[in-house]
């Protein structure tokens, strides 16, 4: 049997049941901000569990990286990590597209030159072949950079909790290629996907495929404006 494939790299550790309800206990308490000090009997009763069940979500939230504890004699001091908020808002996200469905976004940007990279690895067959199978057509060789500004920016970084269409990594040729999720676009009214990397070395662009060059049927150039529409899969 072939070995299953590593995690991408951005997989959050995701608590459940119990674990997940001691998240949401502090939560309300405010630890997200400030350390709360609760006994674990305390944090049992308040999700219905005993003093020892309460302990041991505790210490295995703490080896996540999820809480942090400071012990005193009786009670301890408890506090949320941002990774224990970013776990929150996937699931509050959740929990948000059950009831209003899925996300919309809109931003603008302007059209920037890459660095070259977009062309060599869309041209990779591991990823080819899910692309075509998963985004229902083959890109062109090459991704269309999109600049933006920090607000919309912050607003394009919501994805990163949003549902998408999954492209995993693989090993090819002694190198090893990163996964990324897709979503759906329009760039300036044009049917698109934004692809967005596990890894990036880019802090302020956003990148884009579609089936044909969004450079030519959009008649962009460097420095041009365009509406990005986007929407949750």
């Amino acid at each position: 049997m072939p070995a299953r494939p590593p995690p991408p790299e951005n997989v959050r550790p995701r608590p459940k049941g119990e674990a997940l309800a001691v998240l949401k206990v502090l939560a309300h308490d405010g630890a997200d901000s400030t350390p709360v000090v609760l006994t674990s009997g305390e944090v049992g009763e308040r999700i219905g569990v005993s003093q020892q069940a309460a302990d041991r979500y505790l210490v295995a939230l703490e080896r996540k990286g999820l809480i942090t504890r400071a012990l005193g004699q009786r009670r301890q001091r408890l506090q949320l990590t941002p990774a224990a908020m970013a776990v929150l808002r996937t699931e509050y996200h959740s929990y948000r597209r059950i009831f209003e469905g899925p996300s919309r976004l809109s931003f603008t940007g302007k059209v920037a030159s890459g660095l070259g990279e977009g062309r060599y690895y869309l041209s990779q067959p591991g990823y080819l072949v899910q692309f075509s199978e998963r985004l229902g057509y083959t890109p062109y060789p090459g991704t269309l950079n999109v600049r933006l500004t920090a607000e919309a920016l912050r607003k394009s970084s919501l994805v990163s909790d949003w549902s998408g269409l999954r492209i995993d990594g693989f090993q090819a040729s002694g190198r090893t290629f990163g996964g990324a999720t897709c979503f759906a676009a329009r760039m300036n009214g044009r049917a698109c996907h934004l692809i967005h990397p596990d890894r990036t070395h880019y802090k302020d662009v956003v990148e884009f495929v579609a089936a044909d060059c969004l450079r030519d049927k959009l008649h962009l150039k460097d420095g041009d404006s365009v509406t990005i529409d986007l929407e949750e899969s």
